[in-house]
């Protein structure tokens, strides 16, 4: 794995808290940015992985995981990380999962709550942001 001393992370002693997430992480030039599409829960043959947000929500990471990989980056790497949920499905089976997943790698993140994705049996869509050294 390529080392991560471009990326800082800072929590502002004047916002909250949290060790599953950073409020800010700045990023030192050079670096290489990596745009990670959104990844649902699909499988490698295109089928969908599972019917409930938990099973889709560790598929989903999963795939965030591979693509990073294939350019030589891991989540130590990731700067942002957007979730979209759609409405209908409780948060905690996706927060739950994703710690599982994701492990202790408290990056920035955007949860959006959607109506519906292109496929209606979506339930979760996450897309990343990652910088590694130039």
């Amino acid at each position: 794995m390529l080392p991560v001393r471009i990326i800082s992370h800072f929590n502002p002693d004047t916002l909250h808290s949290n060790p599953a997430f950073s409020q800010v992480i700045a990023v030192e030039s050079p670096a290489k940015m990596i745009y990670i599409g959104g990844q649902n829960a699909v499988s490698r043959d295109g089928k969908i992985v599972g019917e409930d947000l938990a099973t889709q929500s560790v598929r989903a990471l999963e795939n965030v995981l591979t693509a990073l990989e294939s350019v030589g980056a891991n989540q130590e790497n990731v700067v942002k990380l957007t979730i979209y949920v759609r409405q209908d499905q409780p948060l905690e089976q996706a927060f739950s999962s994703a710690q599982r997943v994701w492990g202790a790698h408290p990056t920035t993140i955007s949860v959006v709550v959607v109506s519906g994705f292109a496929n209606p049996q979506f339930l979760i869509e996450i897309d990343a942001v990652a910088a590694v050294e130039a």
